[in-house]
């Protein structure tokens, strides 16, 4: 009776969600019962380090300034086009063009081959020079290590016991990417290890001030306008959507239904997806995938407007819409608005409806080639130039002392939005 139950009920599921949902209820069960979620662990056991027996090793500062340092940034394996590793690399970039030598030690859960995530890194940030080396060999030969997410912060107390300076890099408060558990709670307590910490945004810096106690340097955003420009000044015909599935604060559920209930409103206009080429959606849509930066400004050029979702600090999205002419549709928090100070933004009740309406209006305008020339103005042009004299500024404050007097910083070199 029971096979026959079960008969039954799979008949059902492919007769009302066809092949593909009768797929995705095997995989989740082939999920549970096999305990896969322990996959979702981004570090190994025996990898975890405790804020509370720490005791790690900090050399003096050096007295001779003119010393070259070498630095040590500690990643995870990045995908192709990652938008926290770009933001990474930049200050990279940076270092290296001050002087100083850069070591990238990759940290994979899984045992990944190193070589190939260099060939990654390679490829899609073809301007780092840095040397790279698996961190399970252990964290040696810096002058100063930084962490670039909470993982890389447990990596660190764990393979850098040598004396070194340690920074912390921090894009996001990533305690808010899981509810509260373990992970949460794991996250949380990287801010608690006495790195030095490198606040990137407003947002981020007023929750470690708040929620951990802990006073931050800060320094902000840049957007590369480089490649987000305006080079369309004629008519645009679509809407855009970033899409993530897998990353719940970048909101694609709730962006999903906003698109449903738009597409009824304006059957007409073209929506576009790009990111992760999604299935199931039940409108018409233009889906690109993965697109380097200059395709990515392309598609902004014929867009209109769009979705540039995040429940925690501020998508990048959002800035480099504005910068092609594209009306970017945000979700409205007070984290999101922390470092996104522009008029052109249209700020959106997270709600299926609310977002909906936004979209709606902004498409509806009926000066939409001046709104976007406007948008495209109201973008500020200096790039990352100021994040990027910050964090060599911070690092090398740590390895050689404060400076007490002031004068001219030490030249960068070219930025890569000149």
């Amino acid at each position: 009776m029971t096979m026959l139950r079960r008969s039954a009920k799979a008949l059902r599921v492919l007769k009302d969600d066809g092949v593909l949902g009768f797929a995705q209820r095997l995989a989740r069960y082939a999920y549970t019962s096999l305990g896969a979620a322990m996959l979702t662990e981004p570090l190994c056991d025996g990898d975890i380090a405790d804020s509370a027996q720490l005791d790690l090793a900090v050399p003096s500062t050096y007295q001779d300034r003119s010393k070259r340092l070498t630095v040590g940034w500690v990643i995870i394996p990045p995908s192709a086009g990652s938008g926290g590793h770009t933001t990474l690399f930049r200050m990279v970039e940076a270092v290296e063009r001050a002087g100083h030598r850069c070591v990238l030690f990759l940290y994979d859960r899984y045992g990944g081959d190193a070589s190939h995530f260099e060939a990654t890194i390679r490829q899609w940030w073809p301007d780092v020079r840095a040397e790279v080396r698996d961190v399970h060999g252990g964290i040696g030969g810096v002058d100063a290590v930084i962490a670039s997410s909470w993982d890389t912060a447990h990596v660190i107390a764990r393979y850098g016991r040598h004396p070194m300076r340690r920074l912390y890099f921090i894009q996001d408060y990533e305690p808010y990417f899981y509810a509260r558990g373990s992970m949460y709670s794991l996250a949380e307590d990287t801010y608690r290890f006495g790195f030095r910490s490198i606040a990137l945004g407003e947002m981020v810096a007023d929750l470690l001030r708040s929620e951990i106690g802990i006073a931050p340097d800060v320094t902000e955003f840049g957007c590369d306008t480089s490649v987000y420009k305006m080079t369309n000044h004629g008519e645009r015909t679509g809407v855009v959507v970033y899409a993530r599935p897998e990353v719940p604060r970048r909101g694609y559920w709730l962006a999903r239904l906003a698109l449903e209930e738009f597409h009824r409103m304006h059957p007409d206009i073209q929506i576009h997806v790009y990111g992760t080429k999604v299935k199931g959606l039940s409108f018409p849509a233009t889906q690109h995938g993965r697109l380097t930066p200059a395709e990515l400004n392309d598609l902004y050029n014929q867009s209109i407007a769009g979705f540039a979702m995040s429940f925690t600090n501020i998508s990048l999205v959002a800035e480099e819409m504005l910068a092609a002419g594209v009306i970017p549709v945000v979700n409205d928090s007070r984290y999101s608005r922390a470092d996104l100070a522009n008029p052109h933004v249209a700020w959106a009740a997270p709600t299926p409806h609310g977002l909906a309406k936004a979209l709606s209006a902004a498409v509806s305008r009926p000066d939409r080639e001046e709104n976007a020339r406007a948008a495209a103005g109201s973008v500020r042009s200096f790039g990352w130039t100021k994040a990027q004299a910050d964090v060599v500024r911070i690092v090398e404050e740590e390895a050689y002392g404060a400076v007490l007097e002031s004068g001219p910083s030490k030249v960068l070199g070219k930025d890569e939005g000149d």
